[in-house]
């Protein structure tokens, strides 16, 4: 990774020297090119000049005086500047002969390079009347900047580019080596830990663009190192609770056994109807037991979070625990009743079905006989709302934080029960980011559970 990240540094910042470069090249070939357009129209305005140099004729040559701008454009260019004046035919007159050449056929102006003593040549040839009569003028440079450019290229352009942009390279990748060595050191503190170290990361060692990466890090381990302390939690406490009621069932097996072993040659044995009667409780409470203890395990709220929702008719299921937990009801005299509006809430539907029958499974246990509970839902206040009602012994005050807790049941209470219904019921709740509203029932008799469902 710190590889791949470290080429990558060292490709996006050469890139845009070498671009550069090119560009300065470019750059370098317009500027030359501009002042070869300079040179062609300095030329082109001696021509006239020269012509007016010419001010008489002796010895079958021209008789010239130099004008002042084309002598001094003679002097700045020693050996690499010239000029000829030349009969229509093309034979030199005056001036170099090397410049010799085919004329214009028109008065228009000629402008071309030519090679001549190792070197190129800007030269112009125009037609001009002079007091010989119609001449061609013939003016040379020999310090064609776009020539002089393209023979320098590698030494003025490119090499010094070259040697640059190996220097950056060099520079950059010890600056990014340099730069990302916290980042190594991170990757390495990350690499010595234990599977069971998940403890924090320092930010304050790490660099301030990799301290997002760092916080998500020690977000992910406080999740990973709390759902661990939460299963560690729960297989404790599973193993808690059922070795009570496993240790029963083992004893009073034991002792059916003992008893069929001191009479060897009965082949049944006499069990009292009591004894019949405790096993069924301790199987059904065993059971019971370890579906709850399996309902919280897959109500955890840390572990759900990533599950997909789906919306959720709160009056059917309402309906539907109803029909469930009518039986129940009846069979204690007591009246469960059903008190539903419509509402939809988003969420996952068999922990809510779980967290329900939880809730109205518990007011029928504890109500007294001839007592009521009533299923309610609806929306109050733009939110949805689902509550279980009873009129049975209700809570002391400051019992009711309490009862949230796994296996905690208050004392004095009648019938059996584990202490796991509303510690489900609260989990289930989180995971729809809420929570459980504990309070007295109508007239302060009994105890009214609701949960309200965020908007």
């Amino acid at each position: 990774m710190t590889s791949g990240l470290r080429r990558r540094l060292v490709v996006m910042l050469i890139v845009p020297l070498v671009l550069l470069a090119i560009l300065n090249a470019w750059l370098d070939y317009r500027s030359a090119g501009n002042v070869a357009l300079q040179q062609d129209q300095r030329l082109l305005a001696l021509v006239p000049l020269v012509a007016d140099s010419v001010i008489g004729e002796m010895d079958d040559r021209p008789l010239l005086l130099v004008a002042p701008p084309v002598e001094e454009f003679l002097k700045e260019r020693p050996g690499s500047a010239g000029y000829a004046v030349l009969d229509v035919d093309g034979k030199v007159l005056a001036g170099d002969d090397w410049l010799a050449g085919l004329p214009p056929t028109d008065a228009a102006p000629e402008v071309h390079s030519e090679e001549y003593a190792g070197a190129t040549w800007r030269i112009v040839r125009q037609r001009q009347q002079t007091v010989l009569g119609e001449v061609v003028i013939a003016v040379g440079d020999g310090s064609d900047p776009r020539q002089q450019w393209a023979s320098s290229i590698a030494y003025k352009v490119l090499l010094p580019n070259f040697v640059l942009i190996a220097l950056a390279a060099f520079a950059v990748g010890w600056a990014v080596e340099r730069a990302l060595k916290p980042l190594l050191a991170l990757k390495e503190a990350v690499e010595r830990r234990s599977p069971r170290d998940l403890s924090a990361i320092d930010t304050g060692s790490s660099p301030e663009e990799v301290r997002p990466l760092v916080d998500s890090l020690n977000r992910l381990f406080g999740l990973v190192n709390a759902q661990a302390e939460s299963q560690r939690r729960f297989v404790a406490d599973a193993a808690h609770q059922l070795r009570t009621p496993l240790a029963g069932l083992q004893a009073q097996v034991e002792a059916w056994a003992q008893a069929a072993s001191a009479s060897p040659a009965q082949e049944t044995l006499a069990l009292p109807t009591e004894q019949v009667l405790k096993l069924r409780n301790a199987t059904r409470r065993t059971s019971q037991l370890a579906n709850q203890l399996l309902a919280l395990s897959r109500a955890d709220a840390r572990g759900m979070h990533s599950q997909p929702v789906q919306q959720i008719d709160l009056k059917a299921l309402c309906e539907d625990c109803l029909e469930r937990h009518l039986d129940a009801a009846t069979a204690r005299g007591i009246d469960l009743g059903l008190d539903a509006e419509p509402a939809q809430v988003m969420g996952h539907e068999w922990l809510l079905r779980e967290l329900l029958a939880n809730l109205v499974d518990n007011a029928i246990k504890y109500s007294h006989e001839g007592g009521s509970v009533t299923i309610r839902c609806g929306r109050r206040d733009d939110f949805a709302v689902l509550e279980v009602e009873d009129d049975g012994p209700g809570v002391a005050p400051a019992e009711l934080p309490r009862i949230l807790e796994r296996f905690y049941r208050v004392q004095g209470t009648l019938g059996e029960g584990n202490g796991l219904g509303l510690a489900i019921a609260e989990e289930i709740a989180r995971v729809h980011h809420s929570h459980l509203q504990l309070q007295p029932g109508a007239s302060g008799r009994g105890l009214k559970v609701t949960l309200v469902f965020p908007g």
